[in-house]
């Protein structure tokens, strides 16, 4: 497929309610979509980076110069480009996964829309819904948590994920526990906000059924994370350690996680997602889909993403009105505790031009040069 163009689009959508985690407050969610057409189609993709470099050293302005930059020329200037070449089309460049993974989900969108083929049989899932889990910002309270949680426990939401830091762990979870009552499906994300020294008070939260602890301690510190497990009958599950099939394979090896959370972005694109899948799947190791608060361009990939047989475990993925008032295209709504996954063609979304341009808040395009 030839890339005629390459559209950048930075949006901003107010969030429902502040997302606080361990590094930090989100009032709204910053995004940057790419826009790739063909003579015969178009496709769209979203950076999952944030605003600021606080979940990992990728960022939206330093994601848009790399693909303004590096890039879209690089696919402008190519004869003919394949989803399953754009990693190596842009291998060159070191780092930027959440970039990469962008250009390559617009690429692949357009591609499947031209073929006809939605991403999830591309992917090789299977089924027509999902049952999701929701993520649980820190809250000022105990109480307000509370309220919150049994908010979402009514919508049908069928696994609650509560962020933690140190000084709200113990006590908020033994609420929420007590509230669900034993058995509804809980676990806890730590974003990093831990260190080696904690593992005796962390180990206090196997007191509490969890389905998982993800990610405690710091990204890069993986046989921190398996000395961990030893002290934990809780399992540990890696987020932010897992860039790669290569890494999860290390992971799993090394003892350092008994579960994984894949976010394309986060590994580079749908493709290297749908290997640590494989990875996990073929070392017993069960995976779920993580959120990165996306629009429905974003959601709509995820979806198809979970339907893989590896993913046992409910994501992040939730209604579009558990974060927003407005999307970018239509919204996805929670039924009977299930959300509809996108057949049709591409990432099976289409978008909202008018909501798209209402929330733009910055533009560029780049078209490849005519002979």
């Amino acid at each position: 497929m030839r890339i005629d163009s390459v559209e950048l689009r930075m949006v901003e959508l107010p969030l429902v309610r502040p997302f606080r985690t361990s590094f930090g407050t989100e009032h709204t969610r910053q995004a940057l979509l790419v826009h790739v057409e063909s003579p015969d189609s178009e496709g769209w993709g979203e950076c999952v980076a944030g605003a600021e470099p606080l979940y990992s050293s990728e960022f939206n302005a330093a994601s848009w110069i790399a693909i303004e930059q590096f890039f879209a020329p690089r696919l402008l200037a190519a004869a003919e480009v394949a989803a399953i070449g754009v990693a190596g089309l842009l291998g060159e460049f070191k780092g930027h996964r959440m970039a990469k993974a962008a250009v390559e989900m617009a690429v692949l969108d357009a591609e499947l829309r031209a073929s006809g083929q939605s991403l999830q049989a591309y992917l090789g899932g299977g089924g027509t819904r999902v049952a999701p889990g929701v993520s649980v910002g820190i809250t000022g309270t105990v109480a307000e948590l509370l309220d919150v949680v049994a908010g979402y426990r009514s919508d049908g939401y069928c696994r609650v994920k509560l962020k933690i830091e140190p000084g709200f762990d113990l006590d908020p979870v033994a609420a929420v526990r007590a509230l669900l009552g034993e058995g509804f499906p809980l676990q806890v994300d730590a974003n990093t906000a831990y260190s080696r020294d904690d593992g005796a008070h962390l180990a206090k939260l196997d007191d509490f059924d969890l389905l998982l602890i993800e990610q405690p301690l710091d990204e890069e510190d993986i046989v921190g994370h398996a000395e961990l497990a030893r002290q934990m009958s809780t399992r540990i599950c890696l987020d932010e350690s897992i860039l790669s099939a290569q890494t999860a394979a290390d992971a799993i090896a090394l003892g350092a996680c008994r579960v994984v959370n894949i976010k394309a972005g986060r590994v580079g694109g749908y493709l290297e997602a749908k290997r640590v899948h494989d990875v996990c799947l073929a070392a017993g190791v069960p995976v779920w889909c993580g959120g990165m608060l996306e629009t429905g361009i974003g959601r709509a990939a995820n979806l198809a993403l979970a339907t893989l047989p590896g993913f046992s475990l409910p994501g992040d993925i939730s209604a579009t009105n558990r974060y927003f008032h407005e999307d970018i295209t239509a919204p996805f709504v929670l039924e009977d505790g299930t959300i509809a996954v996108p057949s049709a063609p591409g990432l099976g979304v289409d978008v909202d031009r008018t909501s798209l341009d209402r929330l733009t808040v910055r533009t560029f395009r780049q078209a490849r040069s005519r002979p």
